[in-house]
């Protein structure tokens, strides 16, 4: 049942349609529905006044709709409407100070991601790197170099370009973070994750110093930088992509590259709960519209499986 202040708020709007907008009946009645519908979802997640209404809430608002309730792309379209045209109605008569819809879309605007590895199949990808079965002598165990990586990658939702440029200096072990610099040369601090810490922990133990001996005396080409190619030069975006395609094969997971990883991170972190904003600030994104593409996956299939905010963390 809705709270006094919402029923008036509601009644309010409900005659403002009637009278100002001269809607039809019929029209008035569906939109009394949508409110009814969004007012009882805000107080069910601790909304008791509308002025305290997040975009974080009425995008939480949309995602169940789609995933729980699985209402048409009509149906949400006209809800959606009838949101954004309630929360202008609000912001006109000063009874809010920021509008929360301003960031909504249209189903027909949402954009499909390239793609989303399961809880499963990630776990797969990093079980993958392991030693040969025929090691060459004298060649570095450049496997845990990549599982160091992939799970740098998923733990902290890194883009392939970003890994290369990742440098020494830029891994803060004692608060178990990494310094990321990304596009527009904007820096971010991103957490690790313990497992990703540990394959960190022993490839810079045993592999990454044999990598350096791989270097001409006195032609220091590793730049500072973490992760290093077998020629002791800081590794490339290209070969990022073909670590992880080649891994992906070993774990029979067909085609895959390494943006799913950082796709995969953002989508496990909000299925798990994680605030949208957050989650735009480890991404690196400038504008939060651009993090809101993964509330709109598909979450049905995976929530059963996720327990905690990362599977990784």
């Amino acid at each position: 049942m809705l709270n006094e202040q919402m029923q008036t708020i509601r009644r309010g709007f409900i005659l403002f349609l009637r009278i100002e907008c001269g809607l039809l009946p019929a029209s008035v009645e569906a939109y009394s529905r949508d409110m009814e519908s969004l007012f009882l979802d805000l107080q069910a997640r601790g909304i008791q006044s509308i002025d305290q209404t997040t975009p974080e809430a009425l995008i939480a608002h949309v995602r169940s709709m789609t995933a729980e309730k699985g209402y048409a792309s009509a149906t949400i379209s006209r809800h959606l409407a009838t949101t954004k045209v309630f929360f202008r109605w609000l912001l006109a008569n000063g009874k809010i100070e920021n509008n929360p819809a301003d960031h909504l879309d249209q189903p027909t605007k949402w954009k499909k991601l390239p793609g989303v590895l399961t809880p499963g199949q990630m776990q797969k990808l990093l079980e993958a790197p392991t030693p040969p079965e025929k090691p060459i002598k004298g060649m570095p165990p450049l496997w845990m170099r990549d599982l160091a990586i992939l799970e740098l990658m998923y733990a902290s939702g890194l883009r392939a370009s970003e890994v290369g440029q990742i440098g020494l200096m830029d891994l803060i072990e004692k608060l178990g973070v990494v310094r990321v610099l990304g596009k527009g040369d904007k820096q971010r601090l991103v957490p690790l994750g313990q497992p990703a810490q540990q394959a960190l922990d022993v490839y810079l133990k045993e592999c990454r110093p044999l990598l350096i001996n791989a270097e001409r005396a006195g032609d220091r080409r590793d730049q500072g930088k973490l992760f290093l190619s077998r020629t002791g030069r800081p590794i490339e975006r290209v070969r990022v992509w073909q670590i992880v395609k080649h891994w992906a094969k070993a774990a029979g997971l067909g085609k895959i590259h390494p943006h799913m990883l950082r796709h995969s991170f953002a989508t496990h972190l909000l299925m798990g709960g994680a605030d949208l904003r957050i989650v735009q600030e480890l991404l690196g994104h400038a504008d939060i519209t651009t993090t809101q593409i993964y509330t709109h996956v598909d979450r049905s299939k995976l929530s059963a499986t996720i327990k905690n905010l990362h599977p990784r963390g």
